[in-house]
């Protein structure tokens, strides 16, 4: 009986020793994260809540303007003007365009570079290059390619006799948002090519020799052995592809500022013309909201289907 009592509060002593030091290695896992979570907290949180709080008041940036509460009135205008509508979706063609497009060619060009190849090192540094070139640069070079008077690519439609005539590419209602959309497929073609690269590098070579000694040809192994083993690089490369191109802003100001007519009026140019230019911060941020409620319920949806998908 004694030795039973003896046993039964040494694993109880144990028992707290143990709860006491998972306790201890909590509070020091909690400390070791508190300054990074202090950092992301005022650099990333609290402007969101600023932004979230500012749309719901009256907020302008000029002579005798008042700031208080004004029941919605910047959300009522927002969707009584309409125009929040077609920034909604002109973003959404620009974004699903756009990541279709750098997908299959960022897809073609890492299989291409994953094989043996003569000069692979130089074409892997080749499609680099366009990621290297700032976003305003790549901006103001696609400008001067889509120049009508003496832009190269006017200059060489015409000498193969597509054209007759020089077309104003940006300034177009027809093709302004898509001169937009080459300029960004090139800019991040680079970015989706070396993520996927890394991806089907990580593949195990067994993999592909099992595949082949089943009988299996090399289209059969790219569907049924790549793609599946690519499930998580492709689900992370393209959900950020669609963040980085649902809120693209730089080409778009410099090359159209959301014309013709409103035409590449995007929610991140919708932002800024109201915020900056209109100077009615409240409006602004109440367009960054829905924008901001738009990506969260997107990238839910998103995460859901490529979960089931995968399943």
């Amino acid at each position: 009986m004694k030795a039973a009592s003896g046993g039964n509060q040494k694993s109880t002593r144990n028992f707290y020793k143990k709860m006491g030091r998972e306790k201890h290695d909590r509070i020091f896992a909690i400390m070791l994260l508190l300054p990074a979570i202090i950092v992301v907290g005022f650099t990333t949180f609290f402007p969101i809540a600023k932004s979230v709080i500012m749309s719901f008041f009256n907020y302008k940036l000029k002579a005798n303007a008042d700031y208080y509460w004004n029941d919605f009135l910047n959300y009522k205008e927002l969707f009584q003007e309409g125009e929040i509508f077609n920034a909604i979706g002109t973003t959404f063609k620009f974004m699903i365009i756009t990541v279709a497009l750098i997908f299959v060619i960022g897809l073609i060009l890492s299989n291409i570079l994953n094989k043996d190849v003569k000069g692979r090192a130089v074409l892997r540094s080749v499609v680099l290059l366009p990621w290297i070139i700032p976003t305003i640069v790549t901006g103001l070079l696609w400008m001067w390619i889509f120049q009508p008077q003496y832009g190269v690519l006017n200059y060489l439609l015409m000498k193969l006799n597509i054209i007759s005539d020089p077309i104003n590419w940006v300034a177009s209602m027809k093709y302004a948002l898509y001169s937009v959309v080459t300029a960004s497929v090139w800019r991040q073609i680079p970015f989706i090519t070396i993520m996927l690269l890394a991806g089907m590098q990580g593949i195990p070579s067994d993999l592909y020799e099992a595949a082949t000694i089943d009988g299996a040809n090399s289209r059969q192994c790219f569907f049924k052995v790549t793609l599946p083993m690519l499930s998580n690089v492709i689900k992370s490369t393209l959900l950020i592809s669609i963040i980085t191109n649902f809120k693209q802003f730089p080409l778009f100001w410099i090359m159209t500022g959301g014309g013709p007519v409103n035409k590449t009026t995007t929610l991140a140019i919708m932002t800024y013309k109201n915020s900056f230019v209109n100077l009615n911060f409240g409006k602004g941020a109440a367009v960054s909201t829905i924008w901001l409620i738009i990506l969260i319920v997107f990238s839910a949806i998103y995460n859901k289907a490529f979960k089931t998908a995968r399943d």
